[in-house]
């Protein structure tokens, strides 16, 4: 690596326990208020260990599930997100709960393809160039296709991180960086990344591994639901993020729709549940996260929570009459 972690701290991983401290659970530690998880009332201890399971479980059929139960619109809202981001060559993205590398791959891609307008038009602004300047101009294009910029994905599961460094190699998204900064001031550094523009963090959303005033852009696709505090959650998102970066958050919501609503939820536990048994062979990994999904706060709600932790410029967008939404807010 180009750059280690922040000094003063050893990898966690060093000193023992690193899984219970990630998960801010460590063993003989009071178990802490009460939540829930889906529907059953547990404590926050209870509740991280629970979600870790249920991940770790469903990692490894965690896309087909999502094309499954979704019947693949999951990838347009993921696309709307990006679309909403609009990333620029340059940009420095966390994608946080990122494992499988949904929104990593996308953002890539898409800064790609703007990198090769901007190249196109310069050659047609300058059609007196020579061969050896067009030539000159294609190759550093080549060697800087992203034009700097990178995308740390953040996960807090290791099983998901797996499957998300599988998915990167088979499609070809080539020198994978892993890097194991576990707690907050154990610091990934941007130096860190590597040519390919794309790096894993193992990392919990509530105690993030970087800096503050980091990167220009946070995401959060279908993942903030599972965090234990959000308000945390939010706080940290507000830190890492540069002064003028965005925030923007893809997830389950409310319908507003009477009709559409009982028709989700007849799906939702009637259909969700016995795919998860039949593709993934986890009935309750799947119960569980329909459950997570009716006990996540309305849109509104939501956004009140992003301005209590800072955000400026809050709005939201439904997606599918609020099956989903996104929610995005600026820190200015």
């Amino acid at each position: 690596m180009a750059a280690g972690l922040c000094p003063g701290r050893a990898l966690l991983s060093r000193r023992g326990g690193a899984l219970w401290a990630l998960l801010g659970t460590a063993r003989g530690r009071a178990a802490g208020p009460e939540t829930h998880f889906g529907f059953q009332n547990v404590s926050e201890a209870e509740r991280r260990e629970k979600i870790y399971q249920v991940f770790e479980n469903v990692a490894e059929k965690y896309d087909v599930m999502n094309d499954s139960m979704s019947l693949g619109i999951h990838r347009v809202w993921k696309d709307i997100l990006v679309h909403k981001m609009n990333p620029s060559p340059g940009t420095l993205l966390v994608d946080v709960a990122g494992g499988t590398g949904d929104i990593a791959f996308r953002f890539l891609n898409y800064v790609r393809s703007v990198r090769e307008r901007q190249l196109q038009q310069k050659l047609r602004h300058h059609q007196n160039l020579s061969w050896q300047e067009i030539s000159k101009s294609y190759q550093e294009e080549k060697s800087n296709p992203l034009g700097d910029s990178q995308v740390v994905v953040c996960d807090i599961n290791k099983e998901m991180l797996k499957a998300g460094k599988k998915r990167a190699q088979h499609l070809g998204y080539s020198e994978v960086v892993a890097v194991h900064a576990e707690k907050k001031h154990e610091c990934f550094t941007i130096a860190d990344a590597n040519r390919s523009g794309l790096s894993w963090v193992l990392g919990n959303a509530e105690e993030l591994p970087f800096d503050d005033d980091k990167f220009d852009v946070y995401t959060i696709a279908f993942g903030i639901r599972n965090v234990t505090r959000i308000d945390l959650a939010l706080q940290e998102a507000y830190r890492v993020l540069k002064p003028g970066g965005r925030f923007l958050c893809l997830e389950f919501s409310h319908v507003s729709n009477p009709l559409l609503s009982r028709l989700y939820d007849l799906y939702s536990f009637q259909v969700i549940p016995v795919l998860g048994e039949v593709i993934a062979g986890d009935w309750k990994s799947y119960q569980y996260l329909v459950e997570s999904i009716r006990r996540f706060p309305p849109q509104e709600e939501l956004k009140a929570m992003i301005e209590d932790a800072g955000f400026l410029k809050v709005d939201y967008q439904n997606l599918n009459s609020g099956i989903v939404a996104i929610h995005s807010g600026f820190k200015l």
